[in-house]
This record gives structure tokens, C-alpha cells and sequence, in this order.
């Protein structure tokens, strides 16, 4: 280990201090390094990817979650998981798929019937503005059921589900075009459009794939599938699709293995898929005129399979919609140049990657000029007429993202278990870095916009062997984050994925992030609308109607209203609970034990449990966030009384009883905090406190909160007027507790002026 250098502890001692447990034992780096068996090079690569406490990362990147069915997302480059996405499958912490309102959501996404409960997420996207990402919207496909799905990245929740009618899987989605006009999603294993059966015998005549667009609606933040339309292409097995852009915008691009369109049979003697899938020494990528295809959709000339808009393969071919080109072999990746001049293909079974020209297949098209058609009529381009170049960057190559840098990209090659960073332009390798082990996807910050960002590179490898602790047979997926910033490419950091298997990621600048930190009181986060059951403090209520019972409740730290809701056993319950807290992160649960409820409320959201009261008993109900120093006592009764029971009219007692002299000291304690109250706002307002939204946002919950003392405060006073010291302390108490949640909420903003400059503002006298 070569002697670190003074300059270079320096630079690194801070950072290292923090992130590196044992330096709270240690004198210095030096003996830190030492005692954790640390080079340089270590300890570099760990200062490159540390975040202080508090920090914020410089991209946020969304992956998908394999076979959970959701979405991963990490920032970058510290690689710190921040949050699942629940997207086609339930996930509790969200309460996504057990409040009614999500479950409206995930039933979006039925099949023939059924409620399908995992998915196979793959390819996310991020809508785009000419080009550019936005931050406004994700998209995320299942490749396993044949379904779409619109994140809207105001509060990262999954508010629509879409269900391809004529697929049984894809694998080509979602690509968006450069204005996110359309969301494109391409099967994968032919099969009889619509969903009808056809013998294996009959697998030319009647298998099919599709390209799909879905019309995304941005201003309402939805699909259209009645505005929608697939282009029908033959039974090669398509594969990934990319959308063209600038150079060739309204264009886009899908590959295809099998293209041998062989049907396999080893059960019976036959030679497997393998063996007939891969005899070819090309496969066939489609070039696709979605702004022609459009076109006919919308001159009514497509025709409708099981619902769908779909352009025939005659038609298509006909009209200059869909041509064909030869690819190298079994490819797994077709992926545009942010100019839209090139399109990179590399071939798993190959060990080059091929650049095609979009101005030589342009001029080809336009000139008519075609090598052949295939057996349905689909013109073919020649493939030596359509290349650019072909440039050998190791074996096994898949996918390719570009850098910030022109004409410089990144290829993962899955059995070198490397990166190839190169020079397509040119047609020459620049650095390769060993990845572990068997890469797949690749992705570099933004790298497959109109405005790669650079900087860094993730490798999605599909096998961790020796990388982490061991934890049975079923290992982790192993993302490594690697600094490409300069000439050389260098591994920073191997990150374990505990969820799935990750297929491809996709990272967004995180300043183009714009969530929002809480929602208007009573909104209905799934459709962005005030719920019809928002409920305001004060308007609490259980309401009857024969069988079925409606429960408006309020939830705030630290009580849930109602406390008791008494039912009949059968009873049909809807509990609509709206979240009253004005402060960021004030999230509250709700759980009913034994009936599968559970809820997540953030801030101004309203949520509905709906179950039906089968079984008679007593059924606590709690807050399963820790909200604040009383959660355990935010917490409720639900009473299901059995048939033909009575309601006990017994007057509630408390174990504890209390005096005048109770009733006096809670009344001193309160105006105690009431000074304290008084002195923390008159620090905020004597500072330019609303130059701090943050801030804002914390005044306007205190002041909520203490607004909500004055009811307990009024009926504490009457209690005492009538000398009932049982009631008139216990309302003085809830006064005091509205109190301390204000004073909480008043030092945190106060605090945070004081650390973030505030500057003191003159207030004019009173004349």
C-alpha cells in the first residue's frame, strides 16, 4: 500500500470520520485505513460516493423492482434506498392495496377477471419534454401480465393501471416519445392477438406481435386508451423498443430474436427454443413511422381487436409505417444517440456492437430502396447500406448509454462481466472496467434523454456471488455505482438489492424533482381530487344506513376521532379518515387488528378502510406511524356487537379521579406554555421567517394546532365553572397537549432559522 499523502488526508479525514465506524475509536485516517484494511483507492472511491447527514444527493434514480412488482428508488451517487414505489403489487407501508382508494388502482389492473397480485416490472421511464426528462411522471411496465402503469412524481404514487388487450406479456415498454405524447410498450412471445386460442400448427398465420402506443394525457395525468393504437407486426419475438428523436423524432425502433420463428417442443423429442432461436445469423429490427401510423388511427383505417385500435401488417407495410432491417444476433437493447442520428444494437450472441445511420436508412426509405420483403410483405433495408459501424467492445454485449461527452458511450458485456466505454463515431474502444458478475443493463445519469448528464454509470448485474454477507441461496442483485467523470472508469461502490431482480434503472437530476410535502385537506391522492369523505376537525360523525355504517374521522397527533365506533356484527363499514396535519412528514396509520385494514395518511390526505364486521368482539385500532411522544395512546375501540345484542348504556368511568387542585395545576402548567409559545413566535415574526417555506409550513401547523386548543380549552373552563374537576382537568390536559405540539412545531422552526441565517426584520412602529 503506497504512503497516503497529507494533502490527501485532508481532504478525506471529515468525510471518513463519519461514514467509517470504527474512526470514532480512531486518532487518524491512517489508522483507520489500517485497521479496516483500507487503500487509498478505498477510501477515494468512499469520499466519492459519501453524503453528509442532512445532505441531498445530486440524482435520484428509479428502478425497477423484477418480480416484486415495484419501484426501487435510490439516490446516487450515495446509493441510499429512499423509498418503494407499490405499483402492480400491494405494499403495506404505503397502505397500497388495502385502502379503497388504491384498490381502485390495483383493480385497474385485473386480467380475464382475476386480481393479479405480483408483477414483473422492467423498463421505467420518466416523461419528457422535447426530449429532456421533466421530473413530472413515471411510467413502469409489467413484462409477466401485459400492463402499464402512470406514477405521478408530485407525490411518487402509482395512480393508474392500464391492461393491454391484445398481449399476453411484453417486454418492449415503457419508451416514451420526446414530448411524452405516447407511452410505447412492445410484446415479446407472439401469441393470437386479443387473446383467442390458435393451435402451435398455425403459428405463422396467426401469431402476432404488436407495438403499442398509449396516449398519455399529461394535463390530466392519464391514459387514453380509447386514443391509443398498436402497430400488428409479425411473430419474431420483439424485444426492446427506444423512441426516436430530434434527427428522428416521430420514428421508432424495436429489435426481435427468434426471428426463425421457431415453435419448440423438447418434451416430445424436438430441439429446444434455444437451439431453433438461435441458428440465424441475424435477427430483424423494426423501424416504425408512429406519426404515419397515428395518422391512419385517427383517419379510422385501424382495426379493432378485443377493443384496440391496431394498424394491420398489410396496411402498415402498404402505407410506409413498418420496415425491417437485420440486426446482430439475439439483441437485447436498441437504444437512439441523443441527436437521434444513431442507433446502437448489440447482439447477445456476437461480440460486436453495431451503429446503424438514421440519414442511411432515411435515405433508403425515402428512396424505396429495399434489399427484399419478408414473408409478409414488410420491406427489409439492407443491412451493410443501413450501418455506420460495427465495433468489437468484448462478448456477450447488451446494452448501450451515452455520456455527456459527444459520441462517447457505455456498453454492459454480459459474459466479459465488463463495461465498454467507446467511441461510436469514430469506431474505437476507449476503457473497459470489470463489473461482478454477468452485467445487464446499464445506465448512465439521464443517458437515455435528448441531455445525458454523465458523471456516473450504474451496472445492473444479474449475479452477486461473493459480493455481500451470505443469506441462503437466493442472493441479493448487485447494483455498482461507477464514476466515468474522467478517462478511466472507476468502481465506487457495490450496492445490494434485496427485491427482485432490477432490470433497468433510470436517473433523473434530483433537482427537477418537485414533490409536494402534504396534500389540501380531504384530498383523494389517487385521483388528485378532494374525496367526497374529507372530514374537518370538528365534523367527526358515524353515519347509519341500514346494513352499511360510514365512519368520517379525523386523525392528529395524537388522537384518532372517533376513539369508540360501535357496529353490528355483519355490519358493511366504510372508515374514512382524513389527516389533519399541516406539517411535512406527519404521517399517521390505521390498523384494525384481524381484518386486514390498513391505511397510510399523510398529510391532508383521506383514506377509507372498507371491511365488513363478520365476527363479533372487541377490536383495538392504533396509529401504526410513531407520530409523536403519545403515539401508543392515539389508539381506538372498534366494537362489533353480536346479533341480537344490546349496546352497554353503562356510563364509562376513569380508573383515576381528580380534584380541584388537579384541575388548578394543569390550568398553571398551561399558561406556562402559553409564555413559551408567545416567545417562540415573537422570534419567528421578528425574522423574515416566510423567505423559508419550510418554516411556512411549520407555522401554519402550529397554528392549526394551537387553534384546535381552543375547543378542549373552552370546555375545560365551563367543566370548572360547573365544579366538575373530573372533565375540566382532563380538557385542560388535551389543552396543554394541543400546547406542547405547537411549542414542538414552533422550536423546530425556530431552530431551523437560526441555523439557516435568518436575518432579523424591521416591524414599522405603530403611529
Amino acid at each position: 500500500m503506497r504512503k497516503t499523502s497529507p494533502k490527501t488526508l485532508s481532504i478525506l479525514g471529515g468525510a471518513l470520520s463519519l461514514c467509517l465506524a470504527t474512526a470514532v475509536a480512531a486518532d487518524t485516517l491512517q489508522e483507520v485505513m489500517k485497521a479496516r484494511n483500507l487503500t487509498e483507492q478505498n477510501v477515494i472511491a468512499a469520499a466519492k460516493t459519501y453524503v453528509p447527514s442532512g445532505g441531498r444527493d445530486e440524482f435520484v434514480a428509479f428502478s425497477s423492482g423484477g418480480q416484486s412488482g415495484q419501484v426501487i428508488v435510490y439516490g446516487i451517487p450515495s446509493m441510499r434506498l429512499l423509498k418503494y414505489i407499490g405499483v402492480f403489487t400491494p405494499e403495506p407501508w404505503q397502505g397500497y392495496g388495502f385502502d379503497a382508494e388504491s384498490k381502485a388502482v390495483l383493480d385497474e389492473g385485473r386480467i380475464d377477471g382475476r386480481d393479479i397480485t405480483w408483477g414483473d416490472t422492467h423498463h421505467p421511464a420518466l416523461s419528457e419534454t422535447d426530449g429532456v426528462y421533466d421530473g413530472q411522471f413515471l411510467f413502469i411496465n409489467d413484462k409477466s401480465n401485459p400492463r402499464i402503469a402512470v406514477i405521478d412524481l408530485k407525490d411518487f404514487e402509482t395512480k393508474q393501471i392500464v391492461v393491454n388487450p391484445l398481449l399476453r406479456n411484453e417486454h418492449g415498454g415503457a419508451f416514451v416519445t420526446p414530448n411524452t405524447d405516447y407511452i410505447i410498450e412492445g410484446s415479446q412471445y407472439p401469441t393470437p392477438l386479443g387473446h383467442e386460442f390458435a393451435p402451435l400448427s398455425d403459428f405463422n398465420e396467426k401469431y402476432r406481435g404488436a407495438i403499442t402506443y398509449w396516449k398519455f394525457n399529461r394535463e390530466k395525468g392519464r391514459i387514453e386508451p380509447e386514443n391509443s393504437f398498436a402497430v400488428e407486426v409479425p411473430p419474431y419475438s420483439q424485444d426492446l423498443s427506444d423512441a426516436g428523436k430530434v434527427a428522428s423524432d416521430g420514428w421508432s425502433f424495436t429489435n426481435s430474436f427468434c426471428s426463425e420463428r421457431y415453435v419448440g417442443g423438447i418434451e416430445s423429442g424436438r430441439p429446444p427454443f434455444e437451439a431453433g432461436c438461435s441458428q440465424k445469423d441475424t435477427d430483424l429490427m423494426h423501424v416504425i413511422n408512429w406519426r404515419k401510423a397515428e395518422q391512419l388511427f385517427k383517419e379510422g383505417k385501424a382495426k379493432k381487436v378485443n377493443g384496440m385500435a391496431v394498424i394491420p401488417i398489410d396496411l402498415a407495410a402498404k402505407e410506409g409505417v413498418l420496415f425491417l432491417i437485420p440486426e446482430p444476433k439475439s439483441p437485447h437493447g436498441v437504444d437512439v444517440s441523443p441527436d437521434g442520428k444513431y442507433i446502437i444494437v448489440s447482439g447477445k450472441l456476437d461480440s460486436h456492437t453495431w451503429v446503424f445511420s438514421w440519414d442511411k436508412i432515411k435515405g433508403l426509405i425515402d428512396r424505396k430502396e429495399y434489399a427484399e420483403k419478408d414473408p409478409y410483405g414488410i420491406p427489409v433495408l439492407d443491412m451493410q447500406k443501413s450501418l455506420h459501424k460495427q465495433v468489437e467492445v468484448g462478448l456477450g454485449p447488451l446494452h448501450t448509454q451515452y455520456d455527456k461527452t459527444p459520441c462517447v458511450v457505455y456498453t454492459s458485456v454480459y459474459v466479459d462481466s465488463q463495461v465498454t466505454k467507446w467511441n461510436y463515431c469514430e469506431g474505437k474502444v476507449l476503457d473497459t472496467v470489470p463489473v461482478h458478475y454477468n452485467i445487464g443493463h446499464l445506465m448512465t445519469m439521464e443517458g437515455d434523454s435528448r441531455e445525458p448528464q454523465g458523471k456516473y454509470l450504474v451496472a445492473m448485474n444479474k449475479l452477486a456471488i461473493d459480493r455481500f454477507n451470505p443469506v441462503g441461496p437466493l442472493h441479493p442483485q448487485s447494483h455498482q455505482l461507477i464514476d466515468i467523470s474522467g478517462p478511466k472508469m472507476q468502481v465506487l461502490y457495490d450496492m445490494p438489492v434485496p427485491l427482485g431482480e432490477p432490470h433497468y434503472v433510470v436517473a433523473i437530476r434530483a433537482s427537477k424533482l418537485k414533490p409536494e410535502v402534504r396534500y389540501k385537506i380531504g384530498t383523494d391522492s389517487r385521483s388528485g381530487e378532494q374525496s367526497p369523505y374529507a372530514t374537518r376537525a370538528g365534523s367527526e360523525r358515524i353515519e347509519r344506513s341500514g346494513k352499511t355504517v360510514h365512519v368520517y374521522g379525523t386523525l392528529i397527533r395524537s388522537h384518532i376521532t372517533p376513539e369508540i365506533i360501535e357496529v353490528n356484527e355483519g355490519d358493511e363499514v366504510f372508515v374514512h379518515l382524513t389527516n389533519q396535519e399541516r406539517a411535512q412528514d406527519q404521517t399517521h396509520g390505521f390498523t384494525v387488528g384481524s381484518y386486514n385494514v390498513n391505511l397510510s395518511v399523510e398529510p391532508g390526505k383521506t383514506a377509507t378502510a372498507h371491511f365488513v364486521a363478520d365476527k363479533s368482539g372487541v377490536y383495538p385500532y392504533y396509529c401504526t406511524e410513531f407520530c409523536s411522544a403519545l403515539h401508543l395512546e392515539m389508539e381506538g375501540y372498534l366494537m362489533v356487537l353480536p346479533k341480537g345484542g344490546t349496546k352497554d348504556q353503562a356510563k364509562m368511568k376513569e380508573g383515576a379521579t381528580y380534584a380541584k387542585a388537579d384541575y388548578d395545576k394543569q390550568v398553571e402548567q398551561c399558561t406556562a406554555t402559553q409564555k413559551v409559545i408567545d416567545s417562540v413566535v415573537g422570534f419567528i415574526t421578528s425574522h423574515n421567517y416566510k423567505d423559508f417555506p419550510l418554516v411556512v409550513g411549520m407555522v401554519e401547523d402550529a397554528t392549526d394546532q394551537l387553534n384546535f386548543a381552543v375547543g378542549p380549552k373552552k370546555k375545560a373552563e365551563d367543566a370548572a365553572t360547573a365544579q366538575d374537576w373530573q372533565n375540566a382537568t382532563l380538557w385542560a390536559q388535551q389543552w396543554f397537549l394541543y400546547q406542547v405540539k405547537t411549542a414542538d412545531i414552533g422550536l423546530r422552526a425556530k431552530a431551523y432559522l437560526e441555523q439557516n441565517g435568518a436575518k432579523l426584520v424591521t416591524v414599522p412602529a405603530k403611529k
